[in-house]
């Protein structure tokens, strides 16, 4: 089963699935894919898990680059739904 550590000994920074998500107020990621058509694809599948949990992220592409940040607007930072929506992102992750 995959967890969320709150903390780790890297100040501003979080782990999620062994992933370092760069945070503050917020959780931050990018991605690099072999083409624009796998980084837009996989775009696609977030966008799918985003709205199933009714939780969407802040987020932009650059060619072969996606670059996620999930925050909680409603409290001015993160919560256990930034977490959630971060593990399910990572589960989609490609492997190089």
């Amino acid at each position: 089963m995959k967890t969320f550590v709150q903390s780790v000994n890297l100040p501003g920074h979080k782990y999620v699935n062994n992933v370092v998500w760069i945070a503050a107020d917020g959780l931050e990621r990018e991605w690099r894919f072999h083409s624009f058509i796998e980084a837009f694809g996989f775009m696609t599948q977030v966008a799918l898990l985003a709205e199933c949990a009714n939780h969407h992220p802040e987020w932009s592409n650059v060619n072969n680059r996606v670059t996620i940040r999930l925050t909680t607007h409603d409290l001015g930072g993160l919560s256990s739904r930034d977490a959630e929506l971060a593990q399910a992102i990572d589960s989609l992750s490609p492997t190089f």
